[in-house]
């Protein structure tokens, strides 16, 4: 049953990292967050962690790049609730590293589909719901590697990331006359699980990356957090089509 008292933000990839922090900063917020994500245990143990710390939350387990799994799901979230105030494409990632002559075709649409797809499945699908509310917004996730095309095996990425930067801008231009608001934000390096191979295995290029950041640290998840809180609030309620770097000036030649 519908109550337009409650706010309801939709996150996808939200079982760790910055997803979750995400997850808690808008339930912080006073929003009910949605998790999505593709490990059911563990999604249960963190909508528990988040009822604990007083959050309106529950999990939804769904691959973000099967096309009718996010549809009916997505569905289902705002039939229920009868509006979706915020959907946050979290989910994505690297995919693996592979250099253009060796890359499969199956590779390139597993990236693609992790990065691309999945906005654009979960947008399409939360639209009709974000129409019913009065301050909506989609947040996206792109990457630095969406300008610079990544380091080396990483091009595929990069590419979907270009792609993510520009379908921001496209959903911004189509859902103005709604006042429905799309922004992006582009995580430096973050310290996260997303690392831990290279962290356990290469500690000392792991710490070398701090090299290349101006404010000479790594980011943490919920530095991110508070930029999406943000821009999810009625503060950034004049933003939108905007991507905002958030890496601690980080590649910029230092």
């Amino acid at each position: 049953m519908s109550n337009s008292n409650v706010k309801v933000a939709v996150v996808t990839g939200a079982t760790g990292g910055i997803g979750f922090q995400v997850a808690k900063r808008l339930g912080q917020d006073g929003y009910t967050v949605v998790l999505n994500g593709i490990e059911d245990e563990v999604g249960a143990d963190k909508v528990k962690e988040l009822k604990v710390a007083g959050i309106n939350a529950e999990y939804y387990g769904f691959d973000v790049t099967n096309e009718e799994a996010v549809t009916s799901n997505i569905n289902k979230i705002g039939e229920k609730y009868g509006k979706i105030d915020v959907l946050v494409n979290n989910a994505g990632g690297l995919g693996g590293r592979s250099r253009f002559e060796d890359m499969t075709t199956e590779f390139y649409r597993f990236v693609m589909a992790l990065n691309l797809d999945s906005t654009f499945f979960a947008s399409r699908a939360a639209i009709p719901f974000l129409k019913k509310s009065d301050n909506a917004s989609i947040i996206n996730y792109t990457s630095n590697a969406g300008w610079n095309a990544g380091g080396p095996g990483a091009g595929i990425y990069g590419t979907s990331k270009a792609a993510v930067h520009t379908i921001t801008r496209a959903l911004a231009k189509d859902l103005a006359e709604y006042g429905i608001r799309v922004n992006a934000v582009s995580p430096g390096t973050i310290d996260t699980d997303f690392h831990k191979q290279i962290k356990s295995t290469k500690p000392e290029v792991f710490a070398s990356w701090k090299n290349n950041i101006m404010l000479g640290r790594l980011g943490q998840p919920e530095e991110v957090a508070g930029v999406v809180s943000f821009l999810t609030s009625k503060d950034a309620s004049f933003i939108t089509a905007e991507t905002i770097q958030i890496g601690g000036g980080q590649g910029l030649g230092i």
